[in-house]
């Protein structure tokens, strides 16, 4: 039995099998999706049916990230805004007008049962993007920060920087990364790095290795560290551009 977690689709539903069978993953494998499923490519409809599909054979948690917010938003109460219209939301509802996916109710009860962040019984923590308060999540921060915050991400690298720690780095370092053994983000493009694979700073593995754009999917175990990649979206999708 494996845990693994699986990085930002952004409707590359094409990416995500490819990930599936490269990982060969079995009904008894454990999937964490940490969030933004759909806006960008043109699948994402499909993508969320094949994710209903997988939590009924497979033990499923699906984490909440800003463009899920956003879909789910719509979907519900056909609330639109330019900003999600800018990045990706035309392609996400041309996708359901075109698949007869609009109407379905499970899709919307997805999106409603969607978790702001899980924690394993191994203390190990997945959200989409961060969180800010001194003392983990739940405690004392906005919702909003679950699916936005990327201090988390960018304090991480800034600790990892510090080759021999003291025991005054000890005391000052950020006490949000001491709260959980792993933490487990997406939201934050490892391709701005100029790196194509999952990073790993202070205790924060980042698994967004930029399938919204020119970069591939990635899907991890949790335990070994090992990771499967899709082919990159351009060459799965090469009549669309993606997210711009």
């Amino acid at each position: 039995m494996r845990t693994l977690v699986i990085g930002d689709i952004h409707g590359g539903y094409r990416a995500l099998l490819q990930v599936l069978e490269r990982a060969k993953v079995t009904d008894n494998d454990t999937l964490i999706f940490l969030g933004d499923y759909v806006d960008g490519w043109s699948q994402s409809a499909e993508l969320i049916e094949e994710l209903i599909n997988l939590s009924v054979s497979n033990e499923c948690v699906f984490i909440r990230g800003n463009h899920d917010l956003w879909c789910g938003l719509w979907l519900d109460k056909g609330v639109t805004n330019p900003v999600w219209l800018a990045h990706g939301g035309k392609e996400t509802i041309h996708s359901y007008v075109q698949s007869g996916y609009l109407s379905n109710n499970k899709h919307k009860r997805f999106f409603q049962n969607l978790k702001n962040y899980h924690i394993d019984t191994d203390n190990r923590l997945y959200v989409h993007a961060g969180f800010t308060s001194m003392y983990g999540v739940g405690k004392e921060e906005y919702e909003s920060n679950y699916y936005w915050d990327r201090t988390l991400w960018e304090a991480a690298l800034l600790a990892d920087k510090i080759e021999e720690k003291t025991l005054e780095d000890m005391l000052t370092s950020p006490k949000r990364f001491n709260h959980y053994k792993e933490i487990y983000i997406g939201h934050t493009p490892t391709t701005i790095y100029k790196k194509g694979i999952p990073m790993k700073a202070h205790n924060v593995w980042n698994i967004d290795t930029g399938a919204a754009f020119t970069g591939k999917l990635s899907i991890m175990d949790i335990d070994t560290k090992e990771f499967w990649q899709s082919d990159s979206l351009p060459s799965l999708y090469p009549d669309e551009k993606g997210r711009n």
